[in-house]
């Protein structure tokens, strides 16, 4: 049974997050991204699948290791979704921030 995953339940969880940040900068393998916490290897296991289902990381064979890296199409599209509720919030507190001065400013 292949269960479709949601993106962003998937990076919800903070250990996920995590390795999507060890990933980001050089492929690993499991072991190498297990290594880097203090739960089991199953556990760890477990993360990268979820991961992989959401096409957020690919695996990448070579020779008997499998190797993770990040789906830099995928990422983007996730991004590319926040990227509107990044520019509304800046302008919010732009506008925070000049009422802010000028509040300053009267006193």
């Amino acid at each position: 049974m292949n269960l479709r995953r949601d993106v962003f339940q998937a990076i919800a969880d903070p250990t996920r997050r995590t390795i999507l940040l060890l990933v980001a900068s050089q492929t690993m393998t499991a072991g190498a991204i297990a290594s880097n916490f203090d739960t089991a290897r199953p556990t760890v296991s477990k993360h990268l699948q979820i991961l992989t289902e959401c096409e957020l990381l690919e695996q990448q064979q070579n020779g008997r290791e499998i190797y993770y890296h990040i789906n830099a199409k995928k990422m983007k599209e996730v991004a590319d979704f926040i990227e509107p509720f990044r520019k509304m919030w800046d302008d919010r507190f732009n506008k925070l921030e000049t009422i802010m001065k000028k509040y300053k400013t009267k006193k």
